[in-house]
């Protein structure tokens, strides 16, 4: 039967997480204020600032009590919806600015080519938004990596530590769970993976990293597709 597609998680396997909470991270704490202010009209980010009230149980907060949850949710790396949803339109601006590109470990940027030349489909599944992979491999240090991907999966699909999430990637891209391999640094998203049918591979970067019963590899120059 075969592996016919590859679902990589991003931060810790395809990206350096010290990227995310060195770069992008305090990046987006810095440009709230002053993005907020500037687009405080906007229908998305009006949204998103009357979602954080609604959150956060302060309906009458004005702007800079908003920025101050905001940036406190920034600090405890909430995954809260209207916070990924304004780091990502900050971190567009950014990438637009080249003030920073996207960091991609360079053996996934070899092997996705690889990969798509052997004809397999290649998904990422990120707690991250589907918008904010895309400006991740649409600036990568690589170039734009968007046009090797068959499409970007994150948590509007379920969260990463349920099966259920893989459940329904398996549902989106109609193959049977045995040709799909997921590759990710965490335990425990591969432990609910397995527990959806899919095939698993650990991506252990770091010593000391937690390791359990699935199949490793150091990098993605060792994970060769037969």
């Amino acid at each position: 039967m075969g592996i016919r597609a590859i679902v990589v998680d991003t931060a810790g396997t395809t990206t350096d997480l010290n990227f995310i909470q060195d770069v992008l991270f305090p990046y987006s704490a810095k440009a709230l204020p002053e993005f907020l202010e500037r687009y405080q009209d906007n229908i998305l980010v009006e949204n998103c600032i009357s979602d954080t009230k609604e959150m956060a149980l302060e309906p009458d907060a004005d702007l800079p009590r908003v920025i101050e949850i905001l940036q406190q949710w920034v600090a405890e790396d909430r995954k809260a919806t209207p916070l990924k949803t304004l780091q990502g339109l900050i971190w567009k601006q950014g990438y637009a600015k080249n003030e920073f590109t996207g960091h991609i470990y360079p053996d996934f940027i070899e092997a996705i080519k690889e990969y798509k030349a052997q004809g397999l489909r290649i998904y990422s599944f990120s707690s991250g938004s589907v918008e904010a992979q895309k400006l991740l491999f649409s600036h990568s240090d690589g170039g734009d990596l968007t046009e090797l991907f068959n499409g970007h999966f994150d948590t509007r699909t379920g969260g990463k530590l349920d099966k259920q999430a893989y459940c329904n990637i398996i549902n989106t891209i109609s193959l049977s769970p045995k040709q799909i391999l997921f590759v990710s640094d965490m335990l425990e998203e591969l432990k609910a993976a397995a527990a959806a049918g899919l095939l698993t591979c650990q991506m252990v970067r770091e010593d000391g990293q937690r390791t359990g019963g699935f199949r490793q590899v150091k990098s993605f120059a060792e994970l060769k597709i037969d």
